[in-house]
């Protein structure tokens, strides 16, 4: 039985739950790390229900896959369409096994530079936005007994750059949403997987990436190395390309990674963050208790 989604493609609903060949919902299939996974799903025969922003933008892919690969139109700040589209997905596949939050984009600059309404936009965008989609997905989850959540994330969910302070903001905000949600979605036998990848090449840096107008009192701050950033005179690291494969095979991993770090640069800005903290707290050890209660007082 096929269903149709009203534009004239069918998408083949899973009547069993079969571990070779999977259903994603992805947001943000038109591009980056979402573009990429999409590919390489729908030429191993998974399907994929996924979402863009601009309509058209996949063409190729539904001629190229019809039956299993679905599109819709989503805009991932307005949290009714996500609920809209996310009970749309589940009710005309039946089984969705993963969720991908990708839908995102980065915005560079000090804090006094950015404008109210750019903190507004990539706080719904990068955190409300994948809030929303997670909400919306767990009460189908739960009822087909369990299922994966992949975040795409980044290193500067736990490590931090100057002149990228609300860029950082929304994914340490995301990263802390997610974690504490895997805790509380495990009894449902539902995994969530927080996504830290490098620099990769796609065309993030160049076409999801905004900038703040500069000011001329921030030329000399650290925060001024943020402006450069779009220069392809230098190229990331990272193969988009491998980084896909890895989200995608880390799902095969029971339980699920809580983080999956993809990029030499992503694990050294980890560690040395991380190690940074740690050791910061582990200083204060014999003094951190000093505000505790005592049976004298």
């Amino acid at each position: 039985m096929t269903v149709s989604d009203g534009v004239g493609h069918r998408i083949v609903p899973s009547k069993e739950h079969d571990v070779t060949q999977r259903t994603w919902f992805i947001t943000g299939v038109n591009s980056g790390f979402g573009r990429r996974m999409t590919e390489q799903l729908l030429e191993r025969g998974d399907r994929v229900f996924g979402t863009v922003r601009r309509p058209g933008s996949v063409d190729d892919l539904t001629a190229k896959y019809g039956d299993t690969f679905r599109v819709d139109h989503l805009d991932v700040t307005d949290t009714p369409a996500v609920k809209e589209v996310v009970t749309r997905a589940f009710t005309e596949v039946g089984r969705i096994d993963v969720i991908v939050n990708n839908a995102g984009y980065g915005l560079f600059g000090a804090a006094e530079e950015v404008t109210d309404e750019q903190i507004v936009r990539i706080l719904d965008t990068n955190l409300v936005g994948s809030i929303q989609v997670t909400r919306a997905a767990l009460p189908h989850l739960r009822a087909q007994g369990g299922g994966r959540i992949i975040q795409v994330s980044t290193y500067g969910g736990q490590a931090t750059n100057p002149g990228a302070c609300m860029y950082h903001a929304s994914k340490w905000g995301i990263e802390g949403f997610m974690e504490s949600t895997a805790k509380d979605v495990a009894p449902f036998n539902i995994g969530v997987t927080i996504v830290e990848p490098g620099g990769a090449r796609t065309e993030f840096r160049y076409s999801s990436l905004q900038m703040a107008t500069p000011m001329p009192e921030y030329d000399t701050s650290p925060a001024a190395m943020t402006r450069g950033a779009q220069d392809r005179s230098r190229p990331s690291l990272g193969d988009p390309g491998l980084m896909a494969t890895r989200i995608i095979d880390s799902v095969e991993q029971s339980p699920a990674p809580r983080r999956l770090v993809l990029g030499s640069d992503s694990y050294r800005f980890l560690q040395a963050a991380l190690s940074e903290r740690l050791a910061e707290v582990e200083a204060q050890r014999d003094t951190a208790g000093q505000s505790d209660i005592t049976e004298e007082d």
